[in-house]
């Protein structure tokens, strides 16, 4: 293997990676989609003869593929280098020079929508055969050849790919962030039903002094994988605000169960960040701004959930003060809690 070839293997495996990273962030959308990049290639009818296909190639040197077409819809693919392999052998100019290229062509090539989100059309054809892995991806639009797209396309357009979803990412939790979060707010307005749950964490600004921001961050992706389990289970979209300020938007009223269980699993889970004095004290001496050391509670969760029930929002600005205020009531609270809008009930559910 020539270096350079050892570096686009490289570059290749690591794109695998970082495509399959990207990809399993629950909520990542990406605006970029296949189409945009795609070029025109030639295409020939699935009739034509390989000694046409010879043609093509030898009069265009850079083109790497061929599309096949039948009734305008794509049959399959020819790329240079499969073709001339099979061209190249003993008896392989007498063999198929003459006959159609329905023989030589790749009958099952990866065949994309225009309107495919990049990173996905990335993940598909990074999970193809090592013989495929640098074949052309055929882009589609309305069913008909558009044209096609090249792996080092698909790797010169992976760091604008990466851009994009930082914009778009949480970069502590990989969650979608606050231009995700405004567009649910947005949409959530125009449901008939819904229910957005306003996430935080009490007292966590004293559990960073005490054990330092790397256990502080560890929390914050702790309580992020235990949201990321919940709101999967209400088929709800979970955003990071950032800090430890997290959003669920939920399509029904049916939260409860939900509050609950993210309460329970936190209070479990917040006991592995303690040592065990602390958790025997229940508090963490902290200094206040006055220099006076303060007894401060254990870090605990408070959930205000907003509703359409009784009320309609007229705009995001609505329901952010609404949120705020049942907030305010949560940290009333001692513990993990939640707060909604029934009678402005307050549910104390941790110990």
């Amino acid at each position: 293997m020539r270096s350079g070839d050892r570096l686009i293997g490289l570059s290749v495996e690591r794109f695998r990676l970082q495509c399959s990273i990207i990809q399993s962030r629950e909520g990542v959308r990406m605006f970029l989609q296949i189409g945009e990049i795609a070029e025109q290639i030639p295409d020939i009818s699935i009739h034509h003869k390989c000694g046409f296909v010879d043609q093509i190639f030898k009069s265009n040197p850079q083109l790497q593929g061929v599309a096949v077409t039948e009734n305008g819809r794509t049959a399959g693919l020819i790329m240079r280098i499969s073709f001339y392999q099979k061209i190249g052998t003993l008896y392989g100019y007498t063999l198929y020079m003459g006959r159609p290229v329905e023989l030589v062509m790749d009958k099952n090539p990866l065949v994309v929508d225009y309107n495919t989100p990049i990173i996905e059309v990335s993940r598909q054809a990074m999970s193809r055969q090592d013989e495929n892995l640098y074949d052309y991806v055929i882009v589609t639009h309305e069913k008909a050849l558009f044209g096609a797209v090249s792996v080092r396309d698909l790797l010169l357009n992976f760091a604008e790919i990466q851009a994009v979803a930082a914009s778009f990412l949480n970069p502590l939790t990989g969650l979608p962030g606050n231009i995700s979060i405004t567009e649910w707010m947005v949409k959530t307005l125009l449901q008939d039903e819904f229910s957005v749950l306003y996430i935080d964490l009490d007292h966590f600004k004293a559990y960073n002094d005490t054990y330092g921001f790397k256990e502080g961050d560890r929390m914050i992706q702790a309580t992020a994988e235990l949201l990321k389990h919940e709101a999967l289970r209400m088929n709800g979209f979970l955003g990071h605000i950032g800090g430890d300020d997290f959003i669920i938007f939920i399509s029904d009223y049916h939260y409860e169960e939900c509050c609950r269980s993210i309460i329970a699993a936190f209070d479990t889970a917040v006991k592995d960040f303690y040592h065990a004095g602390h958790l025997a004290q229940k508090y963490v001496l902290t200094e206040s701004r006055s220099g006076q050391l303060e007894e401060i509670p254990l870090v605990s969760i408070s959930i205000a959930v907003v509703t359409n029930r009784s009320r309609r929002f007229a705009s995001i600005e609505e329901l952010s003060v609404e949120a705020a205020r049942f907030k305010k009531s949560c940290k009333m609270i001692r513990g993990s809690s939640y707060v909604d809008d029934s009678d402005i009930s307050m549910h104390r559910t941790g110990s």
